[in-house]
Order: C-alpha cells, then sequence, then structure tokens
C-alpha cells in the first residue's frame, strides 16, 4: 500500500521534472485554448446532414418499391435477388451523394457520415419491404399447421411423442383406433386455404384424406369438433394444443384401426399469393405405432 507522505513526494518530484521552457508553456496554454464556435459552419453542416438523411430515406422507400413491384412479380418465390441486389446498393452512397448534392456540402461529408448513411438506407428499405409484402397490402406467408398434428387419446395408448423426428405412438395392444387432428392457420384467410392431405403406410400409399378448401372439408371440421378436449395433447384448461386461435379451422380424419408399423401423413396447403402466384408449405409426418410391455 502507498501511504499518504510517499504519494505527496511522488507528486513534488513530478513536478520538479516537469520542463519550465517556453515552448512548454505556449503548448499548455495551447492545449487549454477552446476553439471560437462558428455558427455559419454548424448551420452548413446541418444543412448538408440533412440533405444526406433524406436522400438516403428517400432511396431506400424507392429501392424497396421497386423491388416489390417490379422484380417480385417476375419471380416464383423468395430468392437471393431480393436482399443482395437492396445490399449491395449501399457501395454507391458516397457516389450518389457526390452527384446529386452540391459540393459545398458533400465536400463535409465524413467517414461517420457514410456509416450512418448506410444504416439509414438499409433501415428504410427494410421498413417499406415489411409494410408492402404483409396485410393488408399483400400476403408472402403461406399457410401453415397451428401446432403440427395429434390424435384423440384411447384406452389401448400407453404414451405419444416425438422420437428422433417420427411421431411415435406406443399400445398396450396389439391395435389401436386413430382419429388424427391437426388445424389450418393462415394470415388473411384460413378458410380459403386448399387443403391436401394423404396417408400412406410403409411409402405406399393407402387413402386421400382431403383435397379442397378448408371451408369446404365439412366432415373432416365435424369430426375435429366431434372429439372435443379428448386429444392428447391438452393445455391446463383442457383445450386442445393442436389449434391456437379461434381463426385457425381445426381438420380431423378417423385413420381406421391401426396396426404397429410406419405410416406417413403427407400435408400440402396453398392459397393464391401476392405477389407469388401461389404460397405453398409441405411437410411429411412419420408416424410410428408400437407396442410396449406393460406389468
Amino acid at each position: 500500500m502507498v501511504d499518504v507522505d510517499s504519494a505527496l513526494r511522488a507528486s513534488a518530484y513530478s513536478g520538479k521534472k516537469r520542463p519550465k521552457g517556453s515552448e512548454s508553456k505556449k503548448e499548455e496554454v495551447k492545449s487549454r485554448k477552446i476553439e471560437p464556435f462558428q455558427p455559419e459552419e454548424a448551420f452548413e453542416k446541418e444543412k448538408a446532414d440533412a440533405f444526406s438523411m433524406w436522400l438516403v430515406i428517400v432511396f431506400g422507400l424507392g429501392m424497396g418499391v421497386f423491388m416489390r413491384y417490379v422484380i417480385m412479380p417476375t419471380l416464383t418465390e423468395p430468392e437471393a435477388i431480393l436482399w443482395v441486389l437492396p445490399l449491395s446498393l449501399v457501395v454507391i452512397l458516397p457516389t450518389m451523394h457526390k452527384l446529386l448534392i452540391p459540393n459545398k456540402w458533400s465536400d463535409r461529408y465524413d467517414g461517420g457520415n457514410w456509416f450512418r448513411a448506410s444504416f439509414l438506407y438499409i433501415f428504410s428499405w427494410l421498413a417499406i419491404s415489411f409494410l408492402l409484402v404483409n396485410p393488408p397490402l399483400a400476403d408472402i406467408a403461406p399457410p401453415t399447421l397451428a401446432d403440427g398434428i395429434d390424435i384423440e387419446n384411447t384406452d389401448s395408448i400407453e404414451y405419444v411423442g416425438w422420437v428422433d423426428g417420427t411421431y411415435t405412438i406406443a399400445l398396450n395392444q396389439g391395435t389401436v383406433d386413430v382419429v388424427l387432428g391437426m388445424a389450418v392457420r393462415d394470415n388473411v384467410d384460413a378458410e380459403n386455404v386448399t387443403v391436401e392431405v394423404s396417408f400412406w403406410k410403409y411409402g405406399a400409399f393407402v387413402s386421400e384424406l382431403a383435397n379442397g378448401t378448408a371451408k369446404d372439408l365439412t366432415e373432416a371440421r365435424t369430426t375435429f369438433d366431434s372429439v372435443n378436449n379428448s386429444w392428447i395433447s391438452v393445455d391446463k384448461f383442457g383445450n386442445p394444443v393442436v389449434i391456437k386461435h379461434s381463426e385457425d379451422i381445426g381438420l380431423a380424419w378417423d385413420l381406421g384401426t391401426l396396426t404397429p408399423a410406419q405410416y406417413e401423413i403427407k400435408v400440402r396447403l396453398s392459397e393464391v399469393g401476392d405477389p407469388w402466384d401461389e404460397n405453398v408449405w409441405e411437410k411429411t409426418y412419420k408416424i410410428a405405432v408400437v407396442t410396449v410391455a406393460t406389468a
């Protein structure tokens, strides 16, 4: 530890070593001198920053509109050009400033200006793009299932769970009557989503469960409602987890009596898209029915 006396001696010694020549005094006075405030210069710098801000915002918004109404209608699905092209244009921001803004202001820009301009451009482009491709102006997101699949709970089922990506149904006997359920979800109109569901066993086609719009699948909707709250997965209030919101459309099918085997449920959901011609979501669910030893 350093006591007070030692600290005072060290301070006095450093004071003796400080040069006292005229040059040292001049440097000390110069370092304490405050640069005078120049209102006109500050005003011109503010104007230059304002010009840069509005130029970058307009450029970002224009790029978003261009990508939405010119580039996207020529594509059938999301591609890398939708983000590569706008982001690559960041490099032309300095040149654009020099071409469009008079030299009396563009000469005042430095590295900090280009850094801020780049972020403002990207933010403006992302903001307008998000607005133009989502409801109510458009819809690029495909319909999907609210929470995967589920089955009706019966006495012959010992347990149900996902094992290595396979929906495993463990039985305490040789067969089980299975009612399969799911719920269709969409950003805009789940009623008009085209639902295609097929049932497969060991890779061989068994039956087509659905092929039509959700609103027309009245039998499947009735079957789902008849199961009520007897699904395997329910929340603390007893409501099925497979359907989340009132706008989701529950569908269910009786698969009949199943024996231990490997099954598949193939689901394809589609709708008329904007700007895409069609928004499509597809998934194959692997289902394994197995028997387990019981005491």
